[in-house]
Formats: C-alpha cells, sequence, structure tokens
C-alpha cells in the first residue's frame, strides 16, 4: 500500500487507540488451552490477529463474530486436529510459537516447522527445557515432548514475553506449581496473566519479574477485553505534540504510559494521566527538561517498566524536534536505531554511533520525503515525521502498519491527518 502524507496539519479532537495486538495473540493462543468456550471483546484487526486466528482454525478452533459487535470473538476448540506446527502455519512469524503450550499439554507430543534460523527460538527453547519438555532440533524441524511436574522452579535467560507466556500457560495448564524468574512484566503479559486466572489457575506476582503459579489440568472458559494498545496511544500523543495540536486520547489504561510519559517530559512532551484518560495540550516549542546541571539528555530503552523499545523511533522524532543534543540508545535490539538514516533523509540532524546509539541535534525542520517498506516496530515513527515535515511525502509499504495497528490510519484521518491512499 503506498501513502500520501501532508504534513504540519495538527491533531485535535478525540482518540480511541485500537486494542493490543500483542495482548490479543497471547489471549488467543490461551483461548486453546480449554475446550469450553473463550469471549474476547475489544479484538484488534490487525494482520498479526488475523494471522493467529487463522492458524487456531486449523488446529480446530471455532471461531465466530458477535453480530452486534465485530471487535468481539468467541473461540472454542472441542479438540485439536492435528499435534504439528507447519510452515505454512508459522511462516517466518515467531509469535505462532504461542500455540505450543496448548497442543503440549492437549496432546503431549508436538512437531513445529519452522522457515527461520532456530537461534530466533533459544529464549523460548530455553525456557521448555527448563520445564522438563524434552526438545530434539533437526534443522528447521523441532520435535517437543511434554511431561507434568510437581514444581518447578526456572529463570528465563531474557525478559522475554514470548517465553514468559510460554512458561505462564503451561504451567497453568498442569497441576504442579512454577516459579519464574526474570519474566517479563509488559502490559500484553498482564493481561495473559489475568485471563489465566480467571481459566481457573492461581497466580501471584502479577505485574513483577516473580511469578508463581499453581495450575489446574482443566481450565475453564472465560471472558475478557483487550486493553488499548499504550505503543498506539503514547505514537499518536507525540504526533499530536509535535504538530501543535491538542488531543483527548480515551479508553486506555494509564498506568501503562507513567514512565512513557516520564520519558517524553524529559524531551519536553507533557502528557496530562486521568484515570482512563490522556489529554496533549498544544505545544509551541519543545524544551528539554533537565536539572542544572545537566546539559545533554540520554534516552535509554529497558525491559518494562523501562521506556519501551518500540517507541524508541518516535522518542527520535521528537528529539528532532526538541532543544538541544539527545543521545538515543537502544539497549535491547541490534538493529533498530538503522531507521535513523531514513529520519535524516527528513532533514533531520543525527549522528548514528553504531547500530544501538544515536546523537541527535534539535530542532530542526523536516521536510517531506519518499520512505519505502517502514518496519512495523518503527514504522509509527517515520509516519510521525510524515505528519510533521513540510510538505506532501509518499510511503510505500504502508500496510505494515495494519501488523501491529491495524486502522490507524483511519483514526489519524479521524483527527485530521492528512493523509491519502494512493494503491493497494
Amino acid at each position: 500500500m503506498r501513502i500520501a502524507v501532508t504534513g504540519n496539519a495538527p491533531l485535535r479532537g478525540a482518540y480511541v487507540p485500537g486494542g493490543n495486538s500483542n495482548a490479543a495473540m497471547a489471549l488467543i493462543a490461551a483461548s486453546l488451552l480449554t475446550d469450553q468456550p473463550v469471549t474476547l471483546d475489544r479484538v484488534p484487526e490487525t494482520t498479526s490477529v488475523a494471522v493467529m486466528l487463522e492458524a487456531a482454525s486449523m488446529l480446530g478452533t471455532q471461531v465466530s463474530r458477535s453480530s452486534e459487535e465485530a471487535a468481539s470473538i468467541r473461540l472454542e476448540t472441542p479438540a485439536l486436529s492435528t499435534r504439528s506446527l507447519d510452515r505454512a502455519m508459522t511462516g517466518a512469524k515467531v509469535g505462532i510459537v504461542m500455540l505450543l503450550p496448548a497442543l503440549l499439554l492437549r496432546r503431549r507430543h508436538v512437531r513445529l516447522e519452522i522457515g527461520y534460523p532456530v537461534s530466533r527460538l533459544y529464549t523460548h527453547l530455553t525456557a521448555l527445557r527448563d520445564l522438563g519438555c524434552r526438545v530434539t532440533v533437526n534443522g528447521g524441524e523441532i520435535e517437543l515432548q511434554f511431561a507434568p511436574w510437581e514444581r518447578r522452579e526456572i529463570l528465563l535467560v531474557q525478559t522475554s514475553v514470548t517465553a514468559t507466556a510460554l512458561a505462564a500457560m503451561l504451567a497453568a495448564g498442569q497441576p504442579g506449581e512454577t516459579v519464574i524468574h526474570n519474566a517479563a512484566s509488559e502490559p500484553h503479559v498482564r493481561d495473559l496473566l489475568v485471563m489465566l486466572q480467571a481459566m481457573g489457575a492461581s497466580i501471584s506476582g502479577i505485574g513483577s519479574n516473580l511469578l508463581s503459579i499453581r495450575g489446574q489440568d482443566s481450565l475453564r472458559g472465560a471472558q475478557q477485553t483487550i486493553a488499548a494498545d499504550h505503543i498506539e496511544a503514547a505514537s499518536v500523543a507525540a504526533f499530536a505534540a509535535l504538530t501543535g495540536g491538542r488531543l483527548d486520547i480515551s479508553g486506555v489504561r494509564t498506568s501503562d504510559l507513567r514512565m512513557i510519559a516520564r520519558v517524553y517530559e524529559r524531551l519536553g512532551v507533557r502528557l496530562d494521566l486521568d484515570d482512563d484518560h490522556v489529554h496533549v495540550p498544544r505545544h509551541d516549542t519543545l524544551h528539554l527538561s533537565t536539572r542544572d546541571e545537566e546539559v545533554d539528555v540520554s534516552i535509554e530503552t529497558a525491559p518494562w517498566p523501562g521506556f519501551p523499545s518500540d517507541l524508541v523511533a518516535v522518542a527520535t522524532l521528537i528529539a528532532t524536534q526538541t532543544q538541544g543534543t539527545i543521545l538515543i540508545h537502544e539497549k535491547l535490539f541490534h538493529d533498530r536505531m538503522l531507521f535513523v538514516d531514513k529520519l535524516k533523509s527528513f532533514g533531520a540532524q543525527a549522528v548514528l554511533c553504531d547500530p544501538h546509539r544515536a546523537i541527535i541535534v534539535g530542532p530542526t525542520p523536516l521536510t517531506a520525503d519518499y520512505l519505502d517498506t517502514p518496519d512495523t516496530r518503527t514504522g509509527l515513527g517515520l509516519l510521525g515525521a510524515a505528519l510533521c515535515a513540510e510538505g506532501e511525502s509518499t510511503l510505500d509499504g504502508a500496510e505494515a502498519f495494519e501488523w501491529n495497528f491495524g486502522d490507524v490510519l483511519i483514526r489519524l484521518q479521524g483527527v485530521g491527518a492528512q493523509i491519502r491512499v494512493l494503491s493497494r
């Protein structure tokens, strides 16, 4: 999809973000742990969710949508029709491995075929091995066999969302006790744990890095509303500030935005958080909020509840419009700062020191440019650059936004963004 974006149009009005697609994927996977119905509300219309629903259907899940509310789906899996996740199902998407716990618990033995390096699954397979699963790797084919336990205590080698989800679902679906150290605590992980509780598991430590789970050998059905996507909410809030608009963002869990708001404030962007509501006041100019002894500012990503890596592109964009010199340090992923070169094509004064660090000098007026294939993680930052640049930018590969954020372009148009679809 190719879109045209005319910059410098202030975002004004009321904005309601879509549901968190990462949470939706995890909850869909959890629904396969039981043969009873599970109802999910506020399910986002994203490509990632569609892929997960298709995979679940291929395993035997019956998916139906409410005629009254399209964002509500009912999932029921009386039986799993296969014990294999083949390449046609997994594709290149690691997230599909979240279906493994249901297969392991209900079929005991699973065959996984992947079309990407097995090293991408190192953290996940290590967690499964630590839980006692037998894992045999033969090229792109992985055999897994489940063995129940009375008590297991594991330490995840990374604070991984997917590894935490795998361990938590396995622990919830069998009657032993499981302690997970170094667990991820992102909002979508908390949503998964809350639903596992509703399905019958006993869980302590939700929201922390230490989980204690006592499972059940027969989980029940549940109903859960998916929380708003905090990354979308925070991104759009930044766009409103950078375009000189005023915006009210509702239906959000503002507790998910507290650290983000603190980092934004250091960059000169103010967010007023109140219950489930975020108000973005008009910003005429952006100035660093620093102590007297500080000259420059460093923004660093960190595991949750630190500043999320998924917002590093947006933070870098804000830095281009803030008075001062700012170091952006991406500590979690090795290639996410490479988008800085594309940001420089808009006129940003930026130096990419290495794959993890960039120095930004602002403010710098941005001018429209042509961009191709925005990344699903950093794409919103580049869309934001187009929204606050002078002139009309063209973005190719804009379907990348739909992987995690669904109808975000339509929602942005609703608050004044000048976005036209040129071709699909």
